[in-house]
């Protein structure tokens, strides 16, 4: 299947990289508004929304725990669990690995984020590109060169500071505010009732057909 470059420049494919720790016991802001059963089951939905975004681009999943190397298989995604712990960690090891497997761009996604239907959208030609959450504090998708030395620092106000470092690379980045990344899900305020719908289907229930 032919991936398309995300700049001219490139000469191998880009992936998309979805750092997920873990499909149960997360989301604890939302435990007053959601029951752990419903919570678990929202984190699967909008995951899978995250994989099936990249349509015909490769996925790989980094994770900590056992339940989803097998999830994100069954979805048609590769799989990888870094030996260290932290988001930042597993996202440097999985732009490694896809570097040594020869791709030549990766798009970090989060997921959760319930809205977005095509992550390739991130592939504008340019060397860096940002799309931070709603609140300009997070970064919500990253895309990037996988040779590019590029240190990612994700935490509290990462999209300030992953801007920071582009500009330290002599980058300027483009910033992309789109409304389809930009709403991801962490307070019970990010809850929309078209986000709520999610839990109430069947998690082996595809619907919307995944093409990648």
């Amino acid at each position: 299947m032919a991936i398309p470059h995300s700049d001219t420049r490139d000469t191998g494919p880009t992936a998309v990289l979805v750092p997920l720790r873990s499909l149960r016991n997360g989301k604890a802001r939302l435990a007053d508004e959601v029951s752990s059963e419903h919570r678990n089951r929202l984190i699967e939905q909008m995951a899978r929304n995250v994989v099936e975004a990249a349509h015909d681009l490769d996925v790989l999943v980094v994770y900590d725990d056992e339940d989803v190397k097998a999830w994100a298989q069954n979805l048609g995604a590769s799989a990888l669990r870094p030996a260290e712990s932290g988001l930042n960690i597993a996202v440097s090891v999985g732009r490694d690995h896809l570097a040594a497997n020869g791709y030549d761009r990766v798009i970090i996604a989060h997921g959760d984020l319930p809205l977005v239907d095509d992550l390739r959208v991130m592939c504008t030609g340019d060397d860096i590109v940002i799309a931070p959450d709603r609140r300009r504090e997070g970064t919500n998708v990253l895309s990037i060169p996988t040779a590019l030395d590029f240190s990612f620092a994700y935490g509290p106000e990462s999209f300030d500071a992953h801007v920071a470092v582009a500009r330290s690379l002599g980058i300027e980045p483009h910033v992309l505010d789109d409304p389809k990344l930009s709403w991801d899900v962490d307070d019970p305020e990010d809850l929309l009732s078209e986000h709520l719908e999610l839990i109430d289907q069947d998690p082996m229930e595809d619907t919307r057909g995944a093409d990648h």
